[in-house]
């Protein structure tokens, strides 16, 4: 049986999260759970800040940033509006 590894999908959403509102055919990239891929997370996280597509609070910056490179990303999704970090196993 082959070992399973997490990769995480980031996604534009709604306000509230709705999963009807993800849309895998516009965020598809996904990262897998290595220090390289979350980099590219969480440099794809500050261009859809920046491009005003999501928001982070300024207080928030910093914890979101740590989090998604050295903690568990989908929890930095609590702080992100109009973005979501979901996580898969593959096999």
């Amino acid at each position: 049986m082959a070992k399973s590894s997490k990769v995480f999908v980031f996604f534009n959403c709604d306000e509230s999260k709705s999963e009807s509102s993800m849309n895998i055919f516009y965020n598809h990239a996904v990262y897998k759970d290595t220090k390289i891929s979350r980099k590219s997370l969480w440099k794809r996280i500050k261009e859809e800040n920046l491009a005003e597509r999501v928001q982070i609070a300024e207080d928030d910056f910093k914890v979101v940033e740590a989090i998604i490179l050295e903690g568990d990303p989908t929890e930095a999704g609590d702080l992100i509006k109009f973005g979501a970090i979901k996580s898969l196993d593959c096999f």
